[in-house]
């Protein structure tokens, strides 16, 4: 990997983890489009260190209210009484799902799913979903704060998480989808799916800087920090921009987006410009 490519692919991971397009499908269309060789799916969760670092500097504050809530909620035997302890209990419970089906699909994810007619696929049946949440969420009515987030809220995104195990379907798009299903704002909605990403995203990025250490060194440790950097500067303005869009916005332009770049991934591969 290049120091260019490492740039390009930092800036790509950094500005489309957060908002609902699908950072793999980039990361997997972008190289492709420029000529590139598949950085794979072990450089992409490890270039996620750089949005995790993100993230966690952006909630700081309030993972350290959690964190200490959530210690004195063992202390005092009363894990779920504190609101800042339960949403701690709630993001570790929504993670459980995208562990356990991701150690078992972890070969097909890696391989087979990262083509090109997958992805686009994903790109626009995602598309149609979040339409559906954002007609639901409308007639719905009634939008609850992630203060009033329950474990069946929890079970719900966690469970819809599951499925951005697919490239192409986003994570933060999957869910912040089941959010607006279970009635939460989409600011709410954003808020919960940052916070879950928190150690879905460790936890990947470790398992594959473990398990493909000597492909990583391959690419190039350097240009792996070059790209971590870059995705944590653009993931942080990432961050920022969709939770103050969502104040007044609905997810509509995303999902439009998602449609034009679906249709124009399976063109080109169509007529043979790209090959999946």
């Amino acid at each position: 990997m290049t120091t260019i490519q490492a740039l390009v692919l930092g800036l790509v991971q950094g500005l489309t983890e957060f908002l609902p397009v699908s950072s793999t499908a980039h990361l997997r269309i972008v190289p492709a489009l420029l000529g590139w060789p598949d950085p794979g799916a072990a450089a992409s969760a490890v270039i996620q260190f750089g949005t995790l670092l993100a993230v966690i500097i952006y909630f700081a504050r309030d993972l350290m209210e959690m964190s200490g809530a959530f210690l004195r909620g063992l202390i005092s035997m009363k894990p779920f009484q504190d609101p800042q302890s339960r949403l701690a209990w709630f993001l570790i419970i929504g993670t459980v799902p995208i562990a356990v089906i991701g150690l078992l699909f972890k070969h097909f994810i890696e391989t087979t799913a990262r083509g090109l007619w997958i992805i686009a696929s994903s790109l626009i049946f995602l598309a149609i979903i979040l339409l559906i949440a954002e007609a639901y969420a409308k007639k719905k009515g009634n939008p609850r704060t992630v203060e009033d987030v329950d474990l069946r809220d929890t079970l719900a995104v966690g469970f819809g998480q599951c499925l951005a195990l697919i490239p192409g379907m986003s994570r933060s798009g999957t869910t912040i989808m089941a959010g607006l299903f279970r009635g939460l704002t989409h600011e709410a909605a954003a808020r919960f799916s940052f916070l879950l990403s928190i150690p879905a995203v460790g936890a990947s990025g470790l398992l594959e800087l473990v398990s493909e250490r000597k492909h990583l060194a391959e690419l190039g440790w350097f240009s792996i920090a070059v790209a971590v950097f870059v995705a944590f500067l653009t993931g942080w303005a990432s961050i920022w921009f969709l939770l103050r869009y969502l104040k007044t916005h609905t997810t509509g332009i995303f999902i439009y987006y998602r449609i034009a770049l679906g249709l124009l991934i399976m063109v080109l591969l169509s007529s043979h410009v790209l090959v999946s």
